[in-house]
């Protein structure tokens, strides 16, 4: 089951990764409907090259920190990282979800435009079923228990 789900999370962090890297590489596939709009359709945010480039950077180093957890460890130090990592990424995809109660997320205000429609749909269960893959991997994990219990 640990593998499962961290083989989905993975995949998901690699996914959303080589597409932010496709786009810093100059590529416009599904990149303006992305981006949050206001009411009259005009994108609220634009990103850089080297915004998408870290936000990239960021998706590979959660996906690289599923791929490391799967294995045993046993320095106090790595176990600590892990065990905030296992709370901190979980944590910030529930935030993500939730949104800024305007543009993103479950809660927006802005809800007639074609990136508010995929963030229904598509981003924002998207981040709920990252976050609830990770809880149930901090879980399985066991984050809580006493380092000589791994």
């Amino acid at each position: 089951m640990k593998l499962i789900l961290s083989v989905i999370l993975i995949s998901i962090f690699a996914g959303l990764a080589i597409l932010h890297f496709y786009w810093a590489g100059g590529g416009q596939f599904g990149f303006n409907n992305v981006l949050p709009a206001n009411e009259e359709g005009v994108p609220v945010l634009s990103p850089t090259k080297t915004d998408s480039i870290l936000v990239g950077t960021l998706l590979l180093s959660c996906g690289l920190f599923y791929v490391f957890s799967l294995n045993s460890l046993r320095s106090k130090f790595f176990i600590s990282l892990r065990n905030i990592g296992l709370w901190v990424i979980p944590m910030v995809f529930v935030l993500r979800a939730l949104g800024d109660f305007k543009y993103v997320g479950f809660f927006k205000q802005i809800r007639s435009t074609e990136f508010a429609s995929l963030d229904t749909i598509f981003y924002s269960p998207l981040c709920m079923l990252v976050a609830l893959i990770g809880f149930i991997l901090l879980k399985i994990k066991g984050a809580n228990k006493p380092y000589n219990q791994y």
